[in-house]
């Protein structure tokens, strides 16, 4: 007797694994004065928090359920979406919460006796080279190293780097250097319009940015801020 298989049964359930780019906020104790922080900072970034995925790292607190709660819905009624929590015990948690995320990067593993010395291998500077103009509504997410744009990028654009940011038109986007904390990162550019600089987490918005000289110019960090200067021709 021939059997005859479902084609719909033969056939295999297939899942995709995809990494998203989302922003970090890690609460810090008091948790009513990092909230009043929280307001003056998103003052001037709207758009670059409103409708961003935003996931919440609670390592440095520890909260009780309903304090959770109660954190997430404080940053949902400022406009902040939280797509997820992160360093949270799971008891912690409830169905109504945002799920439990575990960051790709992990934290430096000191080993029970010293390694012997690694090899001295000089490796390649990886950059990323974009021959063409960024449009609006392109984002472009390289955590690798450098990016190079030879042309502008528009207003409505995005450009992540792990590393440097080099414009050789003009920045009217949105531009942050050195995403993985990389506080030596640089952000330079022909002509800066920027709608928001970020280096290693700290940020300039619009505002800021618009009583600096327009270009040509280079960003950097110094301490916990993001400092702008002319480039000499």
């Amino acid at each position: 007797m021939t059997s005859v298989v479902d084609a719909r049964q033969a056939t295999a359930t297939r899942f995709v694994c995809r990494s998203y780019l989302a922003v970090v906020l890690t609460p810090e104790p008091p948790i009513v004065e990092w909230i009043a922080e929280i307001d003056q900072r998103i003052k001037g970034a709207e758009s670059f928090l409103g409708g961003a995925p935003v996931v919440v790292d609670l390592n440095a607190v520890k909260l009780s359920k309903l304090a959770i709660v109660h954190l997430i819905s404080e940053l949902e009624q400022r406009g902040i979406r939280v797509l997820g929590l992160e360093n949270v015990d799971a008891f912690s948690t409830d169905p109504g919460l945002p799920p439990l995320l575990r960051s790709s990067h992990s934290g430096t593993v000191i080993p029970d006796r010293a390694a012997p010395p690694a090899h001295d291998v000089r490796k390649e500077p990886t950059t990323l080279l974009l021959d063409k103009p960024i449009r609006s509504g392109q984002s472009i997410f390289f955590p690798d190293g450098d990016v190079t744009v030879l042309g502008s990028v528009a207003s409505g654009a995005e450009l992540v780097a792990g590393g440097s940011i080099h414009v050789y038109g003009t920045l009217r986007g949105r531009a942050m250097a050195g995403s993985h904390g990389n506080s030596r990162a640089r952000i330079f550019c022909n002509k800066i319009e920027a709608e928001l600089l970020a280096i290693g987490g700290y940020y300039l918005t619009a505002e800021a940015i618009d009583q600096f000289p327009k270009g040509p110019v280079q960003a950097w960090l110094e301490g916990d801020a993001v400092k702008i200067a002319t480039l000499d021709r």
